[in-house]
């Protein structure tokens, strides 16, 4: 079954369930992305596993949340027990732009379409650790039926609205029961606070705090109540200025200027943005837009969100996607050029160790090593992508992980003898630009063991969920083939210092750099 047809699929249940309106209508699918009957039979193939990898673990989640249920069940508190689950917190993610990819780090550092036959290599091991796979975009925009858009679209119920269910047996007398009331996330607190009978306090060890300003769904709970009016009457949405307002069945929203999957793309002025209009009352999904034919509806509701905006402080509106995210802070590193470690120091945040990308850079390690050494000597990055410097079997190596679409490695031709040795890796980088290739030399007590060229390197960030590990290697390791975690060495690091060169980018990639690594946090 193909993304049309499930959700097609999808939209026939919920209806047959009950948790859309009957009178709901099924979006359009969008003109940038591919039908189903339109893509080839390799292509399909994959992505089909990509999907059934997705629903393998909505499964497994569904089972553990089964289980952490079961469990309340078996101490005999499940009746006097408040349970509220969001299955989400966003629409479904888009990141895996149109073919998806087996290494989201590749996405993530703009490399946007490896080819599906490539890919098919990981048929058998797509989900399992030897991937970090994500999905194809069109799988995106189907499972958030019936609405428009993904995650990231804050416009669009695609990238907000999530299904919620509440349980309390001792309170709530209608099991099974619907309610189509307008809640946001901050109205789960209130919530907790009214059922438990709880003040939130006005002070918290002598900090005055800010208010609440969600409010209570505690009135849902009544079978009475399953048709009254929303206690909450207005709500805004926005981010990365793709935005909307909600007000009494009436809701406005922006036109994304791009879909969330066009990575680093150049975008209009804030105020430049088309606007939609829908009455959600008539039309749940934002089928019908109506900003053509109530335009003083609309300006009403624009005004309205640009007070809702400026009360809760969403203004100044940027667009430039997620590099304010990390826009330059105080930082212990900011502008360093050398660094030095001693003896084993593990799990160092990426964010405060030594930036080998888009530079030239030498890594010198002043080691003792014993009879037969082996081990990390300092590592940063994993199997999707990163950087080591060890001893195999006695043997100096230095391996680069290019993404997990190039292996680079320098080894020398003999183990070291036990005493102490310089180890060290000078790579000149064939800048300027992103991503530039290089040539890297590795040195054994000044003398050349090996030179080798390689053609391209990583562009934008490493890992971000790895660390920056001295004297073993946590995590995943950047060559499989070679060794397993933890990898320790079994001899002394007297030192291991990196020098810098400067970066080889204009203002407008050290943006793109910028814009990557804050996409990869989110």
């Amino acid at each position: 079954m193909g993304w049309n047809a499930m959700r097609d699929q999808i939209f026939a249940n919920q209806k047959r369930l009950g948790v859309i309106p009957a009178n709901a209508q099924l979006t359009e699918w969008p003109v940038d992305l591919p039908k189903w009957e339109t893509v080839s039979v390799n292509e399909k193939k994959l992505f089909a596993r990509q999907a059934e990898v997705y629903a393998g673990y909505t499964a497994y989640t569904d089972h553990e949340i089964g289980r952490v249920i079961q469990a309340v069940e078996d101490m005999g508190k499940l009746d006097n027990t408040l349970i509220i689950y969001v299955d989400g917190d966003n629409g479904t993610s888009p990141e895996g732009t149109l073919l998806g990819t087996p290494n989201q780090y590749t996405a993530y550092n703009g490399i946007l379409k490896i080819p599906v036959e490539e890919q098919l290599q990981f048929y058998d091991s797509w989900g399992s650790a030897g991937t970090y796979p994500h999905m194809a975009v069109a799988w995106s925009w189907a499972f958030d039926t019936p609405f428009k858009y993904t995650k990231q679209v804050a416009s669009h119920f695609g990238g907000t609205r999530q299904g919620l269910a509440i349980s309390w047996p001792d309170r709530i007398k209608d099991p099974g029961g619907i309610r189509t009331q307008f809640h946001h996330i901050i109205d789960i607190v209130p919530t907790i606070l009214e059922a438990t009978g709880i003040k939130a306090p006005d002070m918290v060890n002598g900090i005055k705090q800010s208010p609440i300003e969600g409010v209570s769904m505690a009135y849902t709970f009544d079978k009475a109540n399953a048709n009254a009016a929303s206690a909450r009457k207005t709500q805004y949405f926005e981010m990365m200025s793709n935005r909307g307002i909600y007000s009494e069945d009436w809701y406005a929203n922006t036109t994304p200027p791009v879909g969330p999957w066009v990575l680093n793309s150049v975008m209009p002025d804030v105020n430049a943005y088309k606007w939609e209009l829908y009455n959600l009352k008539e039309d749940y999904s934002q089928a019908n837009n109506l900003a053509a034919k109530m335009p003083d509806k609309l300006k009403q509701m624009q005004a309205l969100f640009l007070e809702e905006a400026t009360k809760y402080n969403v203004l100044p509106l940027d667009n430039s996607s997620f590099a304010r995210a990390i826009a330059p802070r105080p930082s212990a590193t900011a502008g360093q050029t050398v660094f030095s470690y001693s003896g084993e120091m593990a799990g160092i945040p990426t964010g405060n160790t030594p930036n080998i990308l888009n530079r030239s850079f030498k890594i010198t390690a002043n080691v003792i090593v014993p009879e037969n050494g082996d081990g990390m000597i300092v590592t940063e990055g994993g199997r999707w992508g990163g950087y080591g410097l060890y001893l195999l079997k006695g043997v100096p190596v230095f391996d680069y992980n290019m993404l997990a679409l190039l292996q680079a490695r320098w080894a020398g031709d003999q183990p070291l003898s036990a005493g102490k040795h310089t180890i060290v890796f000078d790579f000149t980088y064939d800048g300027p630009g992103i991503a530039k290739g290089g040539t890297g030399v590795l040195k054994v007590d000044g003398n050349e063991v090996r030179t080798l060229q390689v053609p391209k390197t990583v562009p934008f960030l490493l890992p971000a969920d790895e660390t920056f590990d001295v004297g073993m290697d946590t995590r995943t390791g950047v060559n499989d083939q070679d060794y397993q975690v933890p990898f320790r060495f079994n001899g002394k690091i007297d030192s291991v210092t990196f020098n810098l060169g400067p970066t080889h980018l204009t203002a407008a990639e050290e943006s793109k750099v910028r814009e990557a690594k804050a996409r990869a946090r989110d």
